[in-house]
Formats: structure tokens, sequence, C-alpha cells
């Protein structure tokens, strides 16, 4: 799979008093980030209606996902042939959510999130968002470049949610939020090996790798940042590998990106180039991703833990030195 181009933006806590002039801010952000030709496109959290409140109750502010702000995302969808992570407060089933809206390159909506942890917003926890009600599930969404999940805002307080993503395989989650987040953002990453990418309404949205580093960021002045990844990537431990990233690099230049992480112990191979297939690279170079080295340790232990002797298990590195290069 070739790399696909991320592009997140940040409002820089810029609101204004309506729907529509939000809206058109956020328009124009977007038109910015379509300039570098981006595969997906991450709008912070209720960006239409963070800063109006002469309509409140929220239930006058809600749209339904049909509704004018999701047209108008759509056709800029379509003109630039890419996803658009759009989250606004939503009305569905005579309830009121706080959704993040997945539309496609032809500007149809192909899924929905909706926030399983709004926050309170009265002191004895009975009304959340002024009318917000808990979504119940962790979606996943396949685009035609991999697997992404979704988590918004509070959604970060709550380990559950990210660990349920990284089971049912997703290899981008984006953040949606009011805030920046911080460092969790960066454990959740390492933690559960997938990129992190977030879009905040403050100054610093971020494009995090599956170790935990920050690949690229907004602020005050450039409210648009991108990167390539590739998504046909595996995370490895650098025990029995001193000398795999030196070989791919020999072998194949720029169509396989590696970054190594000594402090970690850990680095990352990704496939840039289409013609190139993460699993045919590992049996050609012989190497083992680090759940499976992980994995590998937890069955022997398992078995010295009922009494019986580990079985030897061949892996892909053989008999090569555990702790230093052997070319």
């Amino acid at each position: 799979m070739a790399g696909i181009r991320i592009a997140t933006v940040c409002l820089a806590s810029r609101g204004y008093p309506t729907v529509d002039e939000n809206r058109r801010y956020a328009l124009k952000l977007v038109d910015e980030a379509l300039k570098i030709n981006p595969d997906l496109i991450c709008l912070p959290e209720a960006f239409t209606t963070f800063t109006v409140k002469k309509y409140r109750p929220l239930d006058k502010l809600a749209e339904e996902i049909s509704g004018p702000t999701v047209k108008a995302f759509s056709e800029k969808a379509i003109e630039g042939c890419c996803y658009i992570i759009c989250p606004i407060i939503t009305r569905r089933d005579g309830r009121i959510w706080n959704s993040a809206i997945v539309i496609d390159r032809s500007g149809e909506v192909v899924g929905v999130y909706d926030k399983v942890h709004p926050v309170t917003s009265v002191p004895d926890y009975t009304v959340f968002e002024d009318g917000v009600t808990p979504g119940r599930e962790y979606p996943v969404f396949d685009l035609d470049f991999g697997r992404i999940g979704i988590q918004i805002c509070f959604d970060i307080c709550f380990p559950e949610g990210w660990i349920d993503l990284a089971r049912r395989g997703a290899k981008i989650v984006f953040w949606v939020s009011a805030y920046n987040g911080g460092f969790p953002l960066q454990a959740y990453a390492c933690l559960n090996k997938y990129y992190v990418v977030s879009s905040v309404r403050t100054d610093r949205s971020m494009i995090i790798d599956p170790c935990g580093r920050i690949l690229a960021e907004t602020d005050y002045i450039m409210n648009v940042a991108y990167y390539d990844v590739g998504l046909d990537y595996i995370v490895c431990h650098h025990d029995f590998n001193y000398s795999i990233p030196d070989m791919i690099m020999q072998r194949y230049g720029d169509k396989v990106r590696v970054r190594s992480y000594r402090d970690d112990d850990l680095f990352i191979v990704e496939c840039m180039d289409e013609s190139i297939r993460l699993e045919d690279l590992q049996r050609e170079v012989g190497f083992e991703g680090f759940q499976q080295y992980i994995e590998r340790h937890r069955y022997a232990y398992t078995c010295i833990h009922d009494g019986s002797i580990p079985p030897p298990q061949k892996a892909a590195h053989g008999s090569r030195p555990q702790y230093q290069k052997w070319l």
C-alpha cells in the first residue's frame, strides 16, 4: 500500500457568534488543507457551535446528518477527492449527540461515531454537555487506505475505548477535541501501536506515530499540519533485529521507511510504495513484529507456570545475535 497524506487543522481558539460564521471559518481551513492534496482532513470537535450562545438550548443548534454542515463539507470532499472527518452536534432519534461524521471521497457519509463519554455540565452529574446523550460503541471505519477509529475529547480519560479500537485493528485513531490533549495522546499511540491524529479547537493538533513520537503539529500561526504515513506498517523490537533497519534501507531506499527509537528499543517499518507488501518484506528479510515477540514470551511463561518445559519456538530471526548487529 502506498503512503497516504493525512491533514489536520486547529481553530487556534478562534470562534464566532453564529454557526454560519464558524462553518465558513472551518471551510477556509479546509481550503488551505486541500492545497496539499490530502487523502483525509480532520476537523475539531463540535466546531460549528462551541462559541454560539444565542440559540441555546443545544437542540436549537444540533443538525441532522443531512443538514447544511455535512452538505458543505461533502462538497469539499468531492472537490479534493479526500475523506473529511466532520465533528458536529447532531440530532437523531429524538436525541442530541456529540458526533464525528466520516465523509468519503465521493461526498457520502460512510460512518458516524457518537462520543461515548460526554463530560458532565452540572455538579450532580445528571446532564452532560448541555443535553448530549452518551454513545455506546467504538466503531471502526474501513476506508480505502485502511481501518480507522475515532475518539472525542473527554474519551481521552477512558482507556477502554482506545484499547478496544486497537483490538479491532485500527491503524489510525483520530481524536477531535476542545483542547490540546498533551502527553496521553502519545502514550495511547505508543501503548496501542497505532497512529493518533488530533484536531483541536485550541492550537496544537498533532500527528503521532505508533511509538508515540510527534511527526507534525499545528500552532497559532500555522493552522494546518500534514504528514505522509504508510499504513502497511509494523512496530518491531530491536532484539534479534539490530541489522534489520540497515538491510531494509540498503535494499529498498525510500520505498520502505524505517524509524528507529533506541531508547524504546523499538523501530517502525512502513511500506511507502504500493509495489511492496509488508508480509513479503518480513519473509524476505526475516523479522517479526513487537506483538509476536511479546506473545512468544507469554506462551513460554505459561508453560513454565503450568509446570512444563517450554517447547522450542521457530522464530523468523533464527539464531541471530540478540543484542548486536551481525552484518
